[in-house]
């Protein structure tokens, strides 16, 4: 990972859960999980620390299996283990004696209710015992929707985590089945959850995900809003975009909403030169093959050798059905689609290129 150019991988979550995923946790400070037990999981930090690539924890405070039954007979109590709260911790809309949600609901398992102070603190602390005494660096947030951005904003204020990420995912604009062309109000709901944790956490670009698995089956016209920027929230507030084809929940074993397989490249072709803060996916980088995996790296390496960042200019010049171009940080250009198309200028060479997409460098 390290030699490949990634600073930061994103971990499963760490705590015990019943699920084996890890997303229903109850003690949250039991680190021995179906991954592994504590021990392997501080081995790991070690050796990522070894080769200065950051561990991501994957934050799941939305919602915790209770231990005992309380009120109303459900299981809203925390008994018997690490910060043992009472029903109070739990949203009065999921059967505890808190506060209304401050959210979505998360059905089928007690929600925190993080309007309660006691609870924050507790938080707070598991938090920074994971930052200070484990060793992860970075934070992602799970079902922000679930909560308050404004607790994110203290979370992240009371921990520094280097870089932290909410997952904010709520459906595109469709009409039908048709995904409308214009998707400023999806885009606007992510950007405003930023703006509410105090400028301070990035999120994961769902906008551009939605957009750009579309584009690429020929609808390229969708990758130019009508302003001429990119169409997702890379286009608005690129440095607190994080950019992705797919993840845990989109595509691999579950394919809720899997980019299309056969347009692969195309898309890291765009995400990896583009501003935001690209991410690579575990299954495309080590399960697809080693084709897809040096054509991913050699893209990474024209990203970090051009000095591309997250918030480099970036100038569209072609959005057709069959062609997108585009010139980013004026170090370089690049094209995908079907339709032929190279940069004028002497100054330009190709730097890399494979099935619909090509970049060119300086």
């Amino acid at each position: 990972m390290a030699k490949s150019g990634f600073t930061s991988a994103w971990l499963p979550p760490p705590s015990n859960s019943f699920a084996p995923e890890g997303y229903l946790p109850q003690n949250l400070y039991s680190l021995n999980s179906s991954y592994g037990s504590e021990h392997l999981l501080k081995a790991l930090l070690n050796k990522m620390k070894q080769y200065k690539v950051r561990a991501m924890a994957d934050i799941v405070i939305n919602h915790r299996v209770g231990t005992t039954r309380g009120h109303g007979g459900k299981y809203n109590r925390y008994d018997g283990i690490p910060l043992s709260w009472d029903e109070r911790a739990v949203t009065s809309c999921t059967g505890g004696l808190g506060n209304k949600s401050t959210g979505d609901n998360f059905h089928g398992v007690p929600n925190i209710d993080h309007t309660q102070h006691f609870v924050r603190k507790d938080i707070i602390n598991w938090l920074r015992w994971l930052r200070n005494t484990i060793g992860f660096q970075d934070f992602r947030f799970d079902f922000v929707r679930g909560y308050s951005a404004k607790y994110v904003k203290e979370y992240i204020e009371n921990t520094k985590p280097i870089l932290s990420v909410g997952e904010y995912w709520d459906s595109c604009n469709y009409k039908g089945h048709y995904l409308e062309y214009n998707q400023d109000s999806h885009r606007q709901r992510i950007i405003d959850w930023i703006d509410n944790t105090g400028k301070i956490a990035t999120a994961f670009d769902f906008t551009t995900k939605g957009i750009l698995q579309q584009a690429v089956k020929g609808e390229l016209w969708r990758l130019r809003d009508p302003q001429g920027k990119p169409p997702g929230v890379m286009g608005w507030w690129p440095s607190r975009a994080v950019t992705f084809l797919d993840n845990h929940d989109t595509g691999s074993t579950q394919a809720h909403w899997p980019f299309p397989s056969n347009h692969i490249m195309e898309g890291y072709a765009y995400i990896l030169t583009h501003p935001g803060i690209p991410s690579v996916f575990y299954d495309h980088f080590y399960d697809w093959g080693n084709s897809i995996h040096d054509q991913i790296v050699k893209l990474m390496n024209i990203r970090r050798s051009q000095g591309i960042t997250s918030h480099s200019p970036i100038r569209i010049l072609e959005a057709k059905p069959n062609l997108y171009a585009a010139v980013i940080g004026e170090k370089i250009s690049m094209k995908i689609g079907e339709g032929s198309w190279c940069p004028s200028g002497k100054e330009w060479t190709l730097a890399t290129s494979g099935n619909r997409y090509a970049v060119w460098q300086k």
